[in-house]
């Protein structure tokens, strides 16, 4: 009888921890729903991807977070409308260049996907903007992830 109460309360324990943890994530999931771009501006790259995944959801998408390593250049692969679209997030404190565009250009061929954009914070460079068009790569830069922000919260 003593192991099947210490498996039972081992089972309440991993129980209420899962509890606890969804509770948790669903806490920071909301408080990202809720940011601005100030906020943005204060938040790490994984954060950042997090954030995106958030805001996309919020405007109808599928969303998948990639790896954190070994992503291909892909940190989020949007599902809509049967399209499949390859994000490259860059949270910056500094204009973005054409790593950026190369990485998610690579990504898009290797995820096999239909599009391909980088999303950032902040501003790209010249050659960003020509290696994008080059590429068919849209680019999000900081005005549009402000109107983007602000549809995805009338979304909810």
């Amino acid at each position: 009888m003593k192991p099947f109460i210490v498996r039972a309360a081992a089972l309440v324990r991993d129980i209420a921890a899962l509890v606890f943890d969804t509770l948790k994530e669903e806490e920071s999931r909301k408080r990202l729903s809720e940011s601005g771009i100030l906020e943005v501006d204060a938040m790490t790259g994984k954060e950042f991807e997090i954030f995106l995944d958030v805001h996309f959801r919020n405007c109808g998408y599928i969303v998948n977070l990639t790896q954190d390593s070994q992503d291909y250049g892909a940190d989020l692969i949007l599902y809509k409308d049967g399209l499949k679209t390859v994000v490259q997030a860059k949270r910056s404190k500094n204009p973005v260049g054409i790593k950026a565009v190369q990485e998610v250009a690579g990504a898009v061929r290797h995820y096999k996907g239909n599009k391909g954009r980088v999303i950032t914070n902040n501003r790209f460079t010249e050659n960003a903007y020509n290696l994008a068009e080059s590429n068919d790569i849209e680019l999000w830069d900081r005005k549009k992830l402000i109107e983007f922000i602000l549809i995805a919260k009338n979304s909810k």
